[in-house]
């Protein structure tokens, strides 16, 4: 199956879109994620303060849904070398326990940088289940390109060469 994120840099195309398979975030994730980061600000570590916060309740951390929404972009490893930069992300809604994410993203445009790598700009677009957005950023992708020559046709004005 031929996906975006396995093309060749330079089939790519401005406007091409994808759409990921969703996950739901679990108590367990966020617990994870605060762990593992540090960052236990009790909106999402302490339910009784988190229940008297602006959200009623405890929330997934920013980060840990953008963490989330690059592990559901289906990255080819022979194509995507590096996710580059993440640029003007905004977090538009709380993500709760139970949302199930998915991203929505589009190709803005791509650079060639050599003859073996290029860059491609994307739009990700987060949705929950109900079709809120809840996180936008724009992500810019390291792309392997085909480095193999092409091949030239033989041209029609010419004899074949019999052996």
């Amino acid at each position: 199956m031929t996906t975006t994120f396995s093309k060749d840099f330079d089939v790519l195309a401005a406007g091409e879109r994808f759409t990921t398979l969703g996950r739901t975030i679990g108590e367990a994730d966020i617990s994870g994620f605060a762990t593992l980061t540090g960052d236990r600000h009790p909106q999402h570590t302490d339910a009784e303060w988190a229940a008297g916060s602006r959200f009623g309740e405890r929330i997934a951390h920013g980060l840990l849904v953008l963490s989330y929404a690059a592990g559901l972009v289906p990255f080819d490893p022979e194509r995507i070398v590096a996710l580059r930069r993440v640029g003007d992300a905004v977090f538009k809604q709380p993500v709760k326990i139970g949302d199930t994410l998915h991203v929505e993203g589009e190709i803005l445009g791509k650079t060639e940088l050599d003859s073996s790598h290029g860059l491609v700009e994307t739009r990700w677009r987060v949705l929950n289940q109900r079709g809120k957005l809840v996180m936008k950023a724009d992500v810019e992708l390291l792309w392997r390109r085909d480095t193999m020559p092409l091949v030239e046709e033989p041209r029609a004005d010419t004899e074949p060469v019999l052996i």
